[in-house]
């Protein structure tokens, strides 16, 4: 999916080491068949090549990645939206060219954009695109859904000690021996102050942010972080850092954070159990959330993420 994955476990011996993570890496290598739009032969491409309307048989981890898209999709009010990958298309291409998408061509995009005109059937195991040339883009659900099942690839072989990290989404298996969590240092996203540093098991943490990929253009600064509902790069320098019940969903929350704003992120999703996030918008902090007590700042690194 575009990223480098890692993974850091703990084993008996190093036969046993290397057999967990032969298998994480091959579910990895899988997933990457099924969800990657960067392969014109991956599964999700082949499904977006099918016309609209017709009912499409889909394998089970697409059909899963579908209805968890689609339901968070549901609860951001399609901050998150796996449907933006027309959009997506063109603000790669603005960061070859260094030249904004022309109105006209955002416009044609945003028509093929919207979580609601996808359509799944569970009895069926199938998916129906409601409009032509839509294209999916698990870029922002993907990664944190294959770290989850990298995790349990894992402990069929009896490593349950974990940590995997795709691009910075990550999910956390069982703590390191004698620790009760893994320590994460957060790399990216907050500027040269403070790092912050997560503690995590049997969870996902997943950061956003325009560090690393971003293009400007006539003085502004577009973020690869879409705004669904606009079309645009986000324009402000924003960070988010998001733990939650599993990568998934720590992945796919840490970008409708980035487009939804402390606000109205604090609005929606403030007080959710088992739920937090830590957001750095040009420069002013906001944290909240059951568990944003277990984000905080540090200015060493000496852990294991």
């Amino acid at each position: 999916m575009g990223s480098k994955a890692r993974i850091v476990l703990y084993a008996a011996d190093e036969p046993q080491a290397r057999a967990a993570a032969g298998a994480a890496f091959a579910r990895l290598a899988e997933l990457d068949a099924v969800l990657s739009d960067y392969r014109q032969n991956s599964e999700v491409s082949r499904l977006c090549a099918q016309p609209a309307g017709v009912w499409t048989p889909v394998s089970a981890d697409l059909f899963r990645v579908m209805r968890r898209a689609q339901e968070i999709a549901e609860a951001s009010d399609g901050a998150f939206d796996h449907t933006v990958g027309p959009l997506s298309l063109l603000w790669r291409e603005a960061r070859r060219n260094q030249q904004l998408p022309s109105a006209s061509d955002l416009e044609h995009a945003r028509e093929r954009v919207g979580w609601r005109l996808v359509r799944l059937d569970a009895g069926r195991r199938a998916v129906r695109m409601e409009r032509e040339q839509m294209r999916l883009d698990f870029g922002a659900i993907g990664k944190g859904f294959g770290a989850d099942e990298a995790i349990l690839a894992m402990r069929p072989y009896g490593v349950s000690r974990a940590l995997v990290d795709i691009g910075g989404d990550m999910a956390a298996g069982d703590p390191p021996p004698g620790q009760s969590a893994w320590r994460i240092e957060i790399e990216s996203g907050y500027g040269d102050g403070p790092r912050p540093v997560v503690y995590a098991a049997n969870e996902g943490v997943a950061t956003s942010g325009d560090t690393e990929q971003f293009v400007e253009i006539g003085g502004t600064r577009y973020s690869h972080i879409l705004d669904p509902r606009t079309g645009f790069g986000l324009t402000t320098r924003t960070a988010a850092t998001v733990i939650a019940r599993d990568g998934a969903t720590a992945d796919a929350f840490a970008s409708a954070a980035c487009v939804l704003g402390p606000e109205r992120m604090l609005e929606r999703f403030g007080l959710t159990s088992g739920f937090g996030v830590r957001m750095m918008v040009d420069g002013i902090e906001s944290r909240f959330g059951s568990e944003s007590k277990r984000i905080s700042p540090t200015e060493q690194h000496d852990g294991d993420g």
